[in-house]
C-alpha cells in the first residue's frame, strides 16, 4: 500500500526540482506536470512529480495525517 503526502515545490531549475515536507528536502523531476510552480503542491512517485495538488486540499491532507499520526502515537504509550 502506498500512501500520497503532498510535498511542497520549493524550488525549480528546468525539468527537475526541490520539494520538501517536515523540514526534508528531495530532488524531484517535474517533466510530467503542466506549469510547476514553487509554492505548490506535488504528489510524487519514484522521483517524478506525478500531480500538482490544490493547496487547500494538500493542507487538510497533511492535517488528516499529522492527526493520525498523534492518535497512533497516544496508542502506543
Amino acid at each position: 500500500m502506498c500512501l500520497a503526502v503532498p510535498l511542497e515545490i520549493v524550488r525549480i531549475e528546468g525539468e527537475m526540482g526541490v520539494v520538501e515536507s517536515g523540514g526534508i528536502r528531495r530532488p524531484v523531476n517535474l517533466s510530467l506536470v503542466e506549469s510547476p510552480k514553487v509554492g505548490d503542491y506535488a504528489i510524487v512517485h519514484a522521483g517524478f512529480a506525478i500531480t500538482i495538488m490544490d493547496r487547500r486540499e494538500a493542507e487538510r491532507t497533511l492535517a488528516l495525517i499529522a492527526e493520525y499520526l498523534e492518535a497512533a502515537e497516544g496508542e502506543s504509550k
